[in-house]
């Protein structure tokens, strides 16, 4: 399990041990769009199924390992619209995983950041940076930490319809050239 543990830092994870400086270089080189964003999650908000594929040996160069959990994600708006607030709790046989996702908008540079908790072991990670490109899809990058390395992580979020959402989350230790996928989860409206 401590190697599931060890990968929920990742999670919803960008950034973690960087300067305010390093913050806000990230959020420049990401894409600023031309429409208002302030309502793209709105779609979300609600109680949903979560179903998730967590690879728990992430750019190890070993056959892959995922582990499977299933449970809640419950989705709530903040601040007439401009933030809102994931809990997630989901769980199998090796373990559960709960924690929090706050997701703040930013009317200046019209993208969002989303920030974890975990509540495994009490850490709140500095934020992934992006937008929705108009048509359901978001798209999130920051950085972090695997094994001491610094790595890209990636966050693309799908509204396949109102009632399922995709969310994939991977890793590039190349820089943005390749990427490999280490999350994957499936919401369905409760």
């Amino acid at each position: 399990m401590s190697a599931v543990r060890s990968l929920v830092l990742g999670i919803f994870v960008a950034c973690a041990g960087l300067s305010p400086m390093a913050h806000t270089a990230i959020a420049a080189q990401a894409p600023a769009g031309e429409r208002d964003g302030q309502k793209d999650f709105d779609f979300e908000i609600g109680t949903w199924t979560t179903k998730v594929q967590v690879l728990t040996n992430p750019l190890s160069g070993a056959p892959a390992e995922w582990a499977q959990f299933e449970g809640t994600s419950i989705v709530r708006p903040l601040l007439d619209g401009r933030a809102n607030f994931v809990e997630l709790s989901i769980a199998s046989a090796d373990g559960k995983i709960e924690g929090g996702s706050l997701r703040l908008y930013n009317p200046k540079t019209r993208q969002w950041n989303v920030n974890y908790a975990s509540l495994g072991n009490g850490t709140l990670t500095a934020p992934i940076y992006g937008a929705f490109d108009g048509a359901g899809k978001g798209t999130f990058y920051g950085q972090d930490t695997l094994d001491g390395r610094v790595i890209m992580v990636r966050f693309v979020i799908t509204q396949a319809s109102k009632d399922e959402v995709k969310f994939e989350q991977a890793y590039s230790a190349d820089g943005g050239m390749t990427w490999a996928t280490n999350w994957i989860a499936v919401d369905t409206r409760s």
